[in-house]
């Protein structure tokens, strides 16, 4: 033993006044803490090794606990294009699309447990400790690879992320968060030192593996365009799948019987919790942020006009554009802007949509407009791939192509005389001239 039972004791209080749990301790007896400073060396071990083990084995069984239970039959796309070996990477996206999954998977995969710790960061651990100083006893203790999840929920991250990587070069950290999430917030630019990758919602495609058990590969824009995408067809039909996943499939959850409440409370979550905690936004500006979701949920497509808007919603006019930009950031809406004439794109809010359709089936007080819904998947889908704008002639504009997007009878009269146009098609198998599947869309990622 290092030192006497009393001598532990006293370097345990005094390990937790540096931690900020009893600052007012320490202040109170300055003579006690004199008297333990002779064993300074010896107590900075403990703090290196066997404190930190005591206070932070809750986090380490925790971890140990969510990676038993992760499962490893099937890994979305984005895990091989990620580099993983960057000093500070992030993984952004909306609530719900498996970003917690992917990152269980990678330490699982890889064989890196005894080396990492993954942490929540609204742990109950942080209220009394801060990143820095997890990141330091864990590296203290031979941790190499250090994950935080929602480090949205973390006050002033940036900062602290910024610190670790400027005082820690051999420590790798990993975190994930909301969509919303600006490299500048919370007082440090990382934008020259992190490097981040955005998980989307799921595709057609991944929705087809995850259910079937299926190897399907992602089909270029191109291929799309010429019908050709890897679907087994035979004995299963995409139409039988389409409809479905329209409902639920955008979301690895779609199997769980609680699917409506689920993704309800990750909507109400993010209006109520993450964006005003985001934006530091009043009560009385939270409530008007749900008000104008409620809207755009009962009125998708919604034709962009904030002073008509503000009218309707009784809002100030000026917090509009300011209200949509946090919802768009947070993938619970979907903004189409206006192409000029000329090569610029004029950035111009023009038309809103629900992110996907799952959230229409959700919200809507029936059964969402099937011609909307259309719309709101063809623009989810591509806008992960291209700059989207809505089309002078038709529905979209992507790289000089045009899609006018429809059901089955839908005829050519609007792109009659568009040089490079197409009609997408729901309700169709197959391909035909400049006809296309909707469905085959979701091939795209």
């Amino acid at each position: 033993m290092l030192f006497s039972a009393n001598k532990l004791n006293r370097a345990k209080i005094l390990f937790y006044a540096f931690q900020g749990k009893f600052r007012k301790i320490a202040a109170s007896f300055p003579q006690f803490f004199h008297k333990t400073a002779e064993n300074i060396p010896q107590f900075l071990y403990i703090c290196a090794g066997k404190i930190p083990q005591f206070v932070m084995q809750s986090l380490y069984d925790q971890f140990n606990r969510l990676l038993e239970l992760t499962p490893m039959v099937f890994f979305r796309e984005q895990h091989k294009t990620i580099n993983w070996r960057v000093r500070i990477l992030g993984i952004l996206g909306q609530k719900g699309v498996g970003k917690s999954t992917l990152i269980l998977q990678h330490i699982k995969r890889e064989g890196l447990e005894k080396e990492s710790l993954y942490v929540l960061a609204d742990d109950i651990y942080f209220s009394a400790h801060t990143l820095v100083e997890l990141a330091q006893a864990f590296f203290a203790r031979g941790g190499k690879y250090l994950y935080i999840d929602e480090i949205h929920k973390y006050d002033n991250w940036s900062r602290e992320i910024k610190n670790i990587y400027d005082t820690l070069p051999l420590l790798h950290v990993v975190y994930s968060g909301s969509s919303m999430l600006d490299l500048k917030q919370g007082g440090a630019d990382l934008s020259r030192r992190v490097i981040e990758y955005h998980l989307p919602v799921w595709s057609f495609r991944e929705y087809l593996n995850l259910l079937n058990g299926w190897s399907l590969k992602p089909s270029t824009l191109n291929e799309i365009l010429k019908g050709k995408v890897d679907f087994p067809y035979g004995k299963h039909r995409p139409l039988k799948y389409f409809d479905d996943y329209m409902k639920k499939g955008c979301y690895p959850f779609f199997a769980d019987e609680e699917f409506e409440t689920r993704l309800r409370q990750i909507i109400n979550t993010t209006v109520e919790l993450d964006i005003p905690k985001y934006a530091k936004m009043t009560i009385a500006a939270t409530q008007k942020l749900k008000k104008l979701m409620f809207y755009i949920s009962r009125n998708v497509p919604v034709k962009i006009n904030f002073s008509s808007m503000a009218r309707d919603l009784d809002l100030d006019r000026d917090d509009l554009p300011k209200y949509l930009e946090y919802l768009e950031k947070a993938e619970l809406v979907s903004v189409l802007r206006i192409k000029s004439n000329g090569d610029a794109v004029l950035r111009k809010m023009d038309k809103l949509y629900l992110h996907n359709p799952n959230m229409a089936y959700v919200l809507s007080a029936q059964n969402p407009n099937t011609g909307n819904s259309r719309e709101a998947i063809f623009f989810c889908w591509t806008k992960q791939k291209f700059e989207t704008l809505e089309s002078t002639v038709s529905d979209f504009e992507i790289e000089g192509k045009t899609f006018e997007v429809g059901g089955r009878s839908k005829g050519k009269k609007q792109i009659e005389f568009v040089p490079d146009g197409y009609i997408v098609k729901d309700d169709i198998e197959y391909a035909y001239e400049n006809q296309i599947p909707l469905w085959m869309f979701g091939f795209l990622y």
